[in-house]
């Protein structure tokens, strides 16, 4: 009986001891929040409402009217090198991607993301959290571009769970290429199929199937849309919101945003808005044919973002549904500035297609990408601020007590990977599947929530040709498309929209981001540079 009594008790405590265990790892994950990232494809600084546009953005504008609003958050210029950072809290060159998705033998620029590299999914998935992707993926080489390339580095490869969306980048927003769920092709598409509506459905579909399945295990969800990204598709609803709004043009556009931003609190008074680019007409100098046409274009490219905003509300809504909002993080972004890559006035190519439609794959061009990015200058690609200044919104009601609120602090996109780590108590590895990882370059943003300061020596850029580094307040940027890769340099704080270059006044201080700057190219694989093959001699027999 005594043996049997000690035995009962030794099971008691046992059982008592596994109790409170679970209790403990269940009050973990009830503590720890859900993460839903969001980004929105070639989006300028100034487009949605709360950033100082007319676009209807109502959901955005909520999170941010209940959370905080970043002024000096930064991409990379391009939408591979963006993605490449986001997802490993690397700069784009050490996790392979420092250009596209061309592959090359050169280990920053080998086309897709690396095994010396982890993924927010993978590293969260190993602290017990649920990942979900829906949208835009674009990390892997585009060998084929039907097939996506090899499936090595596939989202569901890459740590998520459940995958819907685009492998590859561009496409039709009614019959998308590289469409897959799971690992698996989809090839037919219904009449009324339209990508940025579905990757709204499909990511409210996964949070509400996790949710009656696993309830207490915390979710990360990555939403990258491909709004407002060329071609110019929009449903005819949303399109009929905006037709006739722009008729007075970009010059205006420009002039009232910045308006708004300066009220706003986003910009500052000393920071006069930059020049209408040197290419871009007046608005005034286009006849009334071309003033409609370039309407039309800037009326659909509202539409996609409309309707970006409006699949983000189904989020919202899901997460509302099962009582989930006040206990997750959502981060909003772009993954770089408006878009000039078709001309001043945007492209056609397929004559005599509807704008909007299917039959048609145009662009809004130059003029309005220069809008988009009010009131800063240059586009995507470039390392001014028109190229990497990103909107970010921050809302989480059980982690964020500020509402409606402006952060100053300069953030990155590889400070993305840094805060879900530090959130989620999961350990950033040292080495994973037998490869050894990069260390994380990224810092945490928990501390601006409550308005600290990062510690950090600079922030640094390099796509193209293009290159920057930012230390403090004080930035040295170069340009090869409008400025002969020549260093330029200005203080921001001051003068944020680079119009004041003191690189004779202060070469001193030039020389010592330009030294920071070097290190650092030498240090993230930035160089060496891949070898352009030579061109072929047609004559050579």
């Amino acid at each position: 009986r005594e043996e049997h009594s000690k035995f009962i008790s030794r099971m008691k405590h046992l059982f008592a001891l596994f109790v409170l265990l679970a209790v403990t790892a269940a009050a973990k994950d009830a503590v720890r929040p859900n993460i839903i990232l969001v980004m929105a494809d070639d989006m300028g600084f100034s487009d949605i409402g709360c950033y100082g546009g007319e676009i209807q953005t109502p959901n955005l504008d909520k999170l941010a009217a209940n959370g905080l609003r970043y002024t000096q958050f930064y991409n990379t210029a391009r939408c591979c090198p963006t993605r490449a950072s986001l997802m490993t809290g690397l700069y784009a060159h050490q996790a392979g991607v420092g250009a596209m998705t061309n592959p090359t033998s050169t280990p920053g620029y080998v086309g897709h993301i690396t095994k010396e590299c982890v993924t927010i999914a993978e590293v969260l998935k190993s602290a017990g959290y649920a990942t979900f992707m829906t949208g835009k993926w674009h990390l892997t080489e585009n060998k084929n571009k039907l097939a996506g390339g090899s499936k090595e580095n596939w989202p569901r490869q890459r740590g998520f769970d459940r995958f819907f969306g685009t492998i590859a980048g561009a496409g039709s927003f009614y019959t998308p290429n590289t469409l897959t769920l799971g690992n698996d092709p989809i090839t037919e598409f219904p009449k009324d199929f339209y990508y940025t509506t579905e990757i709204g459905k499909h990511a409210t579909k996964f949070i509400g199937e996790h949710m009656v399945e696993k309830k207490e295990q915390p979710f990360f969800l990555y939403v990258p849309f491909t709004s407002p990204h060329w071609p110019l598709h929009a449903l005819e609803k949303d399109i009929k919101k905006y037709q006739g709004k722009y008729l007075e043009g970009w010059d205006k556009l420009r002039a009232e945003r910045h308006a708004r931003q300066l009220k706003m609190g986003l910009v500052d008074q000393r920071w006069p808005i930059s020049d209408r680019h040197n290419k871009a007409p007046a608005w005034d100098s286009l006849d009334e044919a071309k003033k409609k046409e370039m309407d039309e274009r800037m009326a659909i490219y509202a539409a996609m973002i409309d309707s970006m905003d409006q699949s983000i509300g189904r989020i919202l809504g899901a997460l509302d549904e099962y009582g989930q909002r006040d206990n997750t993080l959502i981060l909003f972004l772009a993954d770089n500035g408006g878009c000039d890559e078709s001309g001043l006035f945007g492209f056609e190519r397929k004559k005599g297609g509807k704008m909007g439609t299917d039959s048609s794959f145009a662009s809004y061009g130059l003029c309005w990408a220069n809008a988009s990015n009010t009131p800063f200058q240059f586009f995507k690609k470039d390392n001014h601020e028109g190229g990497i200044a990103s909107p970010l919104i921050a809302h989480w009601p059980d982690g964020i007590e500020d509402k409606d609120k402006l952060r100053h602090q300069p953030g990155h996109v590889i400070d993305i990977m840094a805060t879900c780590v530090d959130l989620s108590g999961a350990i950033y590895p040292k080495k994973f599947k037998d490869h050894p990882i990069k260390p994380l370059e990224g810092r945490s943003l928990v501390p601006t929530f409550t308005d600290e300061p990062l510690d950090r020596e600079g922030i640094y850029w390099e796509h193209v040709g293009n290159r920057a580094v930012r230390s403090g307040d004080w930035k040295l940027v170069a340009n090869a498309r409008f400025r002969k890769q020549e260093w330029e340099l200005y203080n921001l704080k001051t003068d944020r929209t680079e119009r004041v270059n003191l690189i004779n006044q202060r070469a001193d201080k030039a020389q010592e981001l330009k030294s920071m700057w070097e290190a650092w190219a030498k240090r993230a694989n930035v160089l060496p540079k891949p070898q352009k093959k030579p061109k072929k001699n047609k004559n050579k027999k």
